[in-house]
């Protein structure tokens, strides 16, 4: 049986891994690939399963060969191990992340209080597939990932932006694999930026810093996620975002630092 792509590009043995070609937007690794690389690297040193929160500060950019995850626990608990790690190659870091693992097979608290649910779509095949070629700059890795994008929410591809800054849709992989922890770090940022709906051209939107709080292991199935703009500004923005299973559970949120898109 061949083993998923996803799980190929992401692979690491004793702190050596690779980035893999065609995970990329514009030649550049996307930045939920690059952490999912290097968290599984992390995960390995912290004998945990799931990562419960990794943040990650974007030095260089990701470029196909071989890399090195450094990793040093930082701390060993009983709940969470945490870890600090950065992936580099030639001297040069290209990401630094800090981050803490856990075990998600077990809730760790029963009460629940949440201020929305998911993102209201329609249903998964009748949203917009992404392509590579949407937008101005190619994005590869929509060969590998099946992101349905609400209908609604695809005029900055025609030059009319909705003028709020909030895309919605689908995720799943192209080959089927099963969407666990580790993927919903990449998850969050396989969505177009959701300033492209400002008056702003869209392009390459550099990452300076990307968070993640993975809340629960996801039930089989794509699931749905929402992102939103609040503040840009000095040429910086903000990324929220929300990803929910197919049980209507919130198993994921994340938080992104960027720069305003550059053609």
């Amino acid at each position: 049986m061949n083993e998923f792509e996803f799980d190929t590009a992401t692979s690491v043995a004793d702190g050596d891994a690779a980035i893999h070609d065609g995970w990329d937007i514009g030649g550049n690794a996307n930045g939920g690939y690059l952490m999912a690389l290097a968290a599984r690297g992390l995960l390995q040193a912290s004998g945990r399963p799931d990562p419960i929160s990794l943040t990650a500060h974007y030095l260089s950019p990701g470029r196909p060969g071989p890399v090195r995850i450094d990793d040093e626990v930082v701390k060993a608990g009983r709940r969470f191990t945490t870890v600090s790690g950065r992936m580099h190659r030639d001297g040069t870091t290209l990401l630094q992340l800090v981050g803490a693992f856990g075990d998600l097979s077990q809730p760790l608290g029963r009460y629940e209080h949440l201020a929305s649910g998911p993102p209201e779509l329609p249903p998964f095949e009748e949203c917009t597939p992404r392509t590579r070629e949407q937008g101005n700059v190619e994005v590869a890795m929509m060969d590998r990932l099946d992101v349905r994008i609400h209908p609604d929410h695809l005029g900055w591809m025609r030059g009319a932006p909705r003028g709020v800054a909030e895309i919605a849709g689908w995720f799943a992989f192209a080959d089927g694999r099963p969407l666990d922890t580790l993927a919903l770090l990449m998850v969050c940022d396989a969505f177009p930026p959701a300033v492209f709906h400002l008056d702003m051209p869209p392009g390459w939107v550099p990452t300076v810093e990307y968070t993640v709080h993975v809340r629960a292991v996801p039930a089989p199935g794509p699931v749905r996620c929402v992102f939103r703009s609040r503040f840009v500004q000095g040429g910086f923005l903000d990324e929220d975002g929300e990803v929910w299973d197919s049980e209507g559970r919130l198993v994921a949120q994340s938080r992104q630092l960027g720069l305003t898109p550059l053609g």
